[in-house]
């Protein structure tokens, strides 16, 4: 078995423009291939080896269905079950009708959040999101987010259409009410704990922190400028060149 273009592809990428990347891939049980291409500190040149610590972003989802279905397979919930009666604040919800908001034909069921079609949004920027950070002093927890969110309008009707989105993190805090535990502890022990993964946190603690690969935001429009866009780094470690895109 060979990957070699792998690999090949991987260094593309860190000659091009990511910073740098690792990857490992197991059969049957075996790791079968491990390489890491590029940097985990671009600023002092420190290489990836595959060993650092990463913010997991959105792969953290795996971790809330798996939570959630654990209570699922314990009988707490039915998926048909209407989200308001474990979250009171979803019971009355509008929909984006146009330029207006109208109260919504449709409630939220759990399958809807498990499935994400559910008529939420990503958008982070809300009426809703300034709220939460101004109740919680920027620290955001699981239940006062959720509480405001559900004051804002669906982009939709529940059931409609799929939508990536907030879903998830709403699972998270049905999660939380039906464990009766804070959802951080929760996944911690009844999953990171029980898989034996014990660098996964979902608050790191600082010596971590430390000593995790440095994150950075690419903003660009046009390759030719790579280079010098390589070397823009303000002292964040952020890579930034303005009027592009995320990437």
């Amino acid at each position: 078995m060979s990957f070699e273009f792998m690999k090949s592809f991987m260094d593309s990428l860190t000659d091009w423009i990511i910073p740098g990347n690792s990857i490992v891939v197991y059969k049957d049980n075996d790791k079968v291939f491990e390489y890491s291409s590029g940097y985990s500190d671009l600023e002092n040149k420190v290489k990836m080896t595959g060993g650092e610590q990463l913010y997991i972003y959105s792969c953290s989802k795996i971790a809330t269905v798996t939570a959630a279905l654990q209570l699922y397979e314990r009988g707490k919930f039915l998926l048909t079950d209407p989200l308001y009666e474990y979250l009171p604040e979803f019971k009355d919800i509008n929909v984006k009708k146009g330029d207006t908001a109208e109260k919504a034909e449709k409630t939220i069921l759990i399958r809807d959040l498990f499935t994400m079609t559910a008529g939420l949004s990503y958008d982070t920027e809300t009426a809703a999101f300034t709220k939460a950070r101004k109740l919680t002093d920027g620290h955001m927890d699981t239940r006062t987010v959720i509480r405001c969110l559900a004051e804002e309008p669906l982009v939709f009707e529940p059931g409609d259409r799929w939508n990536y989105s907030l879903c998830h993190d709403v699972l998270a805090a049905l999660t939380e009410v039906v464990s009766g535990t804070r959802f951080s502890e929760y996944v911690s022990r009844n999953i990171f704990d029980a898989l034996d993964m014990k660098n996964s946190y979902y608050h790191p603690p600082s010596d971590v922190t430390e000593k995790m690969a440095r994150q950075y935001i690419y903003e660009t429009g046009d390759t030719s400028d790579i280079v010098e866009l390589q070397k823009s780094k303000n002292r964040n470690g952020v890579v930034k060149k303005i009027n592009g895109n995320h990437l």
